[in-house]
């Protein structure tokens, strides 16, 4: 374990050290050596008696007759090194070869310094600019009522990747900015979402107009075009002109050699609202005057067609932004039409209704406006955000549907769990305070041995520990640059992580009594459970944060 405590542990570490280990020196392993050695565990079954695990089948296609030589298992029992995880036992049964953890000293290291579990082991560089083309105002500002499912999915889509791009270490920003004091700015608020505004729609009046005259003696400018001059006047030769210009995108597909673009891009017409969706594009890219932005059109499959043909044209235009698209399949009503707008308003009665079951008058007052505000806005995201973002989503919209409290999905079970650890540590304090237990010692002074109970082991291995390796996949096809138009990004694993999370602490917690009987002999184990509980409560906090979903005392 030399140099462990120099890195956190990390999984995807701690098995490129087990592969490395168990396939020993190259001429001594076979040619068809499978890539995937090693299993880590996760299921509480099969924790009980190991944490990872080499197949039969893999040791057999390395050694004869899969007998492991004791000199291999000897190294495979003592790797270590930074950032791997203990090794305390391994032996060869028949499912393959089993290790154990050295769960005690990683209970203490990690609890006593949760911090670098909490963030990303890698950072980023660069600037990123998340577009949303449902946002711009001749698509849906002039009424909240014109705002589809779809659109409002983009808009979580783009408002949870800025967080887990910012995590990363990248620089973020937002396009459009909307007019200050418009409705589309309240009705996002409402569900947690703060976007940039203006005190003016725009004001690259200027770029705008350079962009028609880089349009209209563009080479790609259709050949066959026939103008009036350049304008077709409106009303009958009115002063108020608009202006025509046509260009063949085909043929700037084809020159620039762009992969990934539907190949019914043809010759079409430049509209007003594209040129003004590239102003707000250029303002948006020309703050880095370093390496070249990337910039994220975050669209739904509806629009997608429309947002690659002002890719291309701000391409011709001069763009020089790398261009990334990430699509979002479609929401889907079963039996109903209903909007954006109607759809919150929906949800946050359900909500209430279910809180005023649940608790009767109590839920009145400013305290409980804003629970039942973050409580809508957490069933919205994870409904719209838990699928993979290329997916669709299929909601029900019956009223009589309503939101349960409970039950093991979704936001609110998500936040009903993360206010139970609140309740928690808030009795254990007010006993504190009553002088019924003493304050919680340092880790340094606590015998973790004590943490038996399987669901405890499960709550540090399944979740913190792997969360940091999370959040380094997350937006890792971005940073890698793949090619092609679209870009894929697991957005719904953090939604996917929570709900896992809430069923297996909710598991723990119904079972143990963590604040037991106030006698000394006791109070080491009630102290490492609070310990991993309070670690437990730190995830819950960073992960919500990434949702802009603030945790709340009770539900």
């Amino acid at each position: 374990m030399e140099g462990a405590d120099n890195r956190p542990f990390r999984i995807g570490t701690t098995v490129r050290a087990l592969n490395s280990a168990l396939r020993g020196e190259p001429e001594n392993v076979a040619a068809t050596v499978p890539d995937k050695l090693w299993f880590k565990e996760s299921s509480a079954k099969n924790l009980r008696n190991r944490d990872f695990l080499s197949p039969s089948s893999v040791l057999t296609t390395l050694y004869a007759d899969g007998q492991v030589p004791a000199t291999v298992l000897g190294r495979v029992l003592s790797v270590g090194g930074n950032g791997v995880l203990p090794i305390a036992a391994g032996e060869v049964i028949v499912e393959g070869l089993r290790l154990r953890v050295d769960r005690v000293s990683v209970f203490r290291e990690v609890l006593g310094d949760l911090h670098p579990y909490l963030k990303p082991s890698g950072q980023g560089q660069g600037h990123v600019v998340l577009n949303c083309p449902a946002l711009y105002p001749k698509r849906c500002l002039s009424s909240c009522e014109t705002i589809t499912l779809g659109q409002l999915r983009t808009v979580l889509l783009a408002d949870h990747q800025a967080v887990l791009l910012k995590k990363k270490g990248f620089s973020v920003s937002f396009c459009p900015a909307l007019p200050e004091g418009a409705e589309i700015v309240r009705v996002l608020k409402s569900i947690g979402v703060e976007w940039p505004t203006v005190p003016v729609c725009s004001a690259n009046g200027k770029r705008e107009e350079e962009l028609w005259g880089v349009f209209k003696n563009s080479p790609y400018r259709d050949s066959e075009e026939e103008l009036c001059g350049g304008m077709e006047m409106e009303g009958g030769g009115s002063e108020k002109g608009t202006k025509t210009v046509r260009i063949n995108l085909k043929k700037a597909v084809q020159e620039k050699n762009l992969q990934g673009y539907d190949p019914n891009l043809g010759v079409c017409t430049v509209q007003e609202e594209s040129v003004y969706q590239l102003g707000q594009l250029e303002a948006a890219t020309a703050v880095d005057k370093g390496a070249a932005p990337m910039v994220l059109h975050v669209t739904s499959s509806q629009d997608e067609f429309r947002q690659q043909q002002v890719d291309v044209l701000w391409r011709v235009g001069g763009a020089r932004a790398t261009q990334k698209h990430m699509v979002c399949g479609p929401v889907k009503t079963p039996g109903s039409q209903i909007n954006a707008m109607k759809y919150i308003q929906l949800r946050k009665a359900q909500m209430k209704e279910a809180s005023e079951i649940k608790y009767g008058e109590k839920v009145e007052g400013q305290a409980w406006d804003d629970i039942i505000q973050v409580m809508t806005s957490a069933t919205v995201r994870f409904e719209l955000l838990s699928t993979v973002h290329s997916s669709p989503v299929t909601l029900d919209v019956q009223r009589e549907g309503g939101v349960s409290t409970k039950g093991p999905k979704g936001g609110v079970f998500v936040m009903y769990n993360c206010a139970r650890l609140h309740t928690l540590f808030t009795s254990y304090e007010h006993a504190v305070k009553q002088g019924l237990y003493p304050e919680i010692p340092n880790v340094s002074h606590l015998d973790f041995s004590s943490l038996k109970e399987e669901g405890e082991w499960l709550l540090l291995f399944n979740y913190l520990i792997p969360f940091s390796d999370l959040l380094d996949q997350l937006g890792q096809s971005l940073e890698e640059g793949r090619g092609g138009a679209r870009v894929g990004m697991k957005t719904e694993q953090i939604c996917r992580f929570l709900v896992s999370l809430s069923k297996d602490f909710s598991s723990y917690y119904n079972r143990v009594h963590v604040l037991g009987e106030p006698m000394p002999h006791l109070y080491n184990q009630m102290f490492c459970r609070l310990q991993l509980l309070g670690a437990l409560r730190e995830l819950y906090h960073c992960a919500l944060d990434t949702l802009h979903l603030p945790p709340i005392p009770q539900l």
